[in-house]
């Protein structure tokens, strides 16, 4: 399974990326070993968790979230099956979002 994240940053912004492993890639984050752009902007907090079946397909739901203004994105983590429905309906990609996710500090 692979796995689009949504993290809230210290500063207010909120990174967009892609994992086949949560857990080992919060960590990555927590100890700057994460992304370029997370680096310095800590603490993290988990806005959102969908899973699917494919790299593929979490590439391309990321590119699409990525693609969005800051409005939707907005809307993507705080109304819980927006994004789900808009991608089925877009790209034919069927995503599952996650309960709340806890990033342990």
């Amino acid at each position: 399974m692979y796995y689009v994240y949504m993290l809230g940053c210290g500063d207010g912004s909120v990174y967009t990326g892609i994992t086949n492993d949560v857990e080992k890639r919060m960590e990555a984050h927590r100890c700057g070993e994460g992304a370029k752009y997370t680096r310095g902007r800590g603490p993290f907090g988990i806005h959102s968790l969908w899973e699917m079946k494919t790299k593929s397909q979490a590439c391309k739901v990321e590119y699409f979230i990525k693609a969005q203004t800051k409005k939707k994105k907005v809307l993507f983590y705080t109304n819980k099956e927006y994004l789900t429905k808009l991608i089925y309906e877009e790209k034919g990609i069927e995503i599952k979002k996650l309960p709340q996710w806890e990033l342990e500090e």
